[in-house]
């Protein structure tokens, strides 16, 4: 069983910075496809950023130029967000493709609320 928490997410003022983490733990063989996905109240879930095992990202277009996803050898996803705006506000999920010997599973985190005031 994987677990997925999120860390780094906050109030923030428009214009700033924020980071987040998400760390991987439990027993699995890898983890493929990363994302972030957010929920703002009363929308739905969608991606703001993806990537592989092999390094390939994806963005949503409402954070191309102001969002960069990565990872690194620790299991770990980050998602570095800049020039926040207030329509960011929405609590940020990781989203991991989990690989066993013998199956895979989407796993997703608690979630980590991110504010953005003007």
């Amino acid at each position: 069983q994987v677990r997925l928490v999120e860390s780094g997410g906050g109030l923030v003022q428009a214009g700033g910075s924020l980071r987040l983490s998400c760390v991987a733990s439990g027993s699995f063989f890898s983890l493929a496809t990363e994302g972030w996905y957010r929920q703002a109240p009363g929308k739905q879930r969608e991606l703001v950023a993806s990537i592989t095992s092999g390094g390939t990202t994806n963005y949503a277009d409402t954070m191309k130029g102001r969002s960069t996803i990565s990872r690194d050898n620790s299991y770990t996803v980050y998602l570095q967000m800049n020039s926040l705006k207030p329509e960011d506000t929405a609590v940020y999920y990781c989203n991991a493709r989990v690989i066993y010997s013998s199956y895979q599973e989407d796993c997703w985190g608690q979630g980590t609320q991110v504010t953005v005031f003007s």
